[in-house]
């Protein structure tokens, strides 16, 4: 068995939303809670930070150039260097408040609406927002509590949504023409015992894995929502992952290090002692991911 290994260690606060770059061969990752932004160099085997003092929750390459990232006000477009734009606060009366992000074959944003308060009891609930490639946004579902990964299957006709606080990983039907999503339905339900479902992806294989939060692991699901197997971290809030490597097999994985304690926690899970993350791993199991899809938004000004 592979073992996993340490390519950084920042100590991020809140390592999130690892996206590769199939062309420069480049991992990009970012600390939502540090507000900082990682780039992870394939050939040099280099890693530095590429902006700091701005969050950004989850982001896609855009076709245009740079990258558009989801965040807590909203969608922006940013080419990397200079200054972002905001380009979608609304989403049909909804604000835009985001968390997770992935790009669909036509080039359009999708993104989860996060307004989760554990405290509350009548704290609104989010949505599941479609930016357009012109930077109109759409609600395309609503009723979730803690928006997290997204991933498309294969054919691009399964779109997974991930509710982390729900505990359920959603399947719909996904039309790649129109951008609209029907017939939500529950993939996975992961046992109170467990983590948290956290960042998601899937591989060429068309099987779905899911970071869990709170569980020390990412879990590989097959076709039917059956666990086929888990690679064990030393983080105890593991949260995301992406395919990645000059042929897609190797595997990258962000943890944060900022103890978040929830009503929702596995039974006898403990907030306040152990290794709770804030590196970036690595892993080789043989098995080949796919390339993300790019995103496609340009705005006039």
């Amino acid at each position: 068995m592979p073992e996993l290994s340490v390519l950084a260690n920042y100590g991020d606060l809140c390592g999130e939303g690892p996206i590769w770059d199939v062309t420069a061969r480049r991992l990009y990752w970012t600390d939502i809670t540090g507000q900082k932004f990682y780039c992870y160099d394939w050939m040099s085997r280099k890693h530095w930070l590429v902006k700091e003092g701005w969050e950004i929750a989850g982001a896609a390459f855009n076709r245009p150039g740079g990258f558009v990232v989801a965040n807590s006000s909203g969608v922006w477009l940013w080419d990397g260097a200079g200054e972002p734009r905001l380009v979608a606060e609304q989403g049909e009366g909804s604000k835009c408040q985001l968390n997770d992000c992935i790009a669909d074959p036509a080039g359009r944003l999708l993104a989860g609406s996060v307004f989760y308060d554990p405290t509350s009891k009548d704290y609104p609930l989010g949505k599941l927002i479609r930016v357009d490639t012109d930077g109109t946004a759409h609600v395309l579902d609503e009723g979730n509590h803690l928006a997290n990964g997204l991933g498309f299957s294969v054919d691009a006709k399964t779109l997974y949504f991930t509710d982390s606080a729900a505990r359920i990983i959603y399947a719909y039907d996904y039309e790649p023409k129109s951008g609209n999503a029907r017939h939500r339905r529950v993939f996975v339900k992961v046992p109170a015992t467990s983590g948290l479902p956290d960042g998601l992806t899937v591989d060429a294989e068309d099987f779905v894995w899911s970071a869990e939060w709170y569980g020390s692991r990412v879990v590989r699901y097959d076709r039917d929502g059956k666990i086929e197997r888990t690679i064990e971290t030393p983080a105890k809030q593991t949260s995301s992952l992406a395919f990645g490597g000059p042929d897609l097999m190797d595997i990258f994985i962000t943890s944060a290090a900022k103890s978040e304690p929830m009503p929702i926690m596995p039974p006898g899970y403990d907030p306040n002692t152990g290794n709770f993350g804030g590196a970036l791993y690595h892993i080789n199991l043989g098995i080949r991911g796919k390339a993300e899809f790019v995103a496609n938004i340009s705005v006039e000004n």
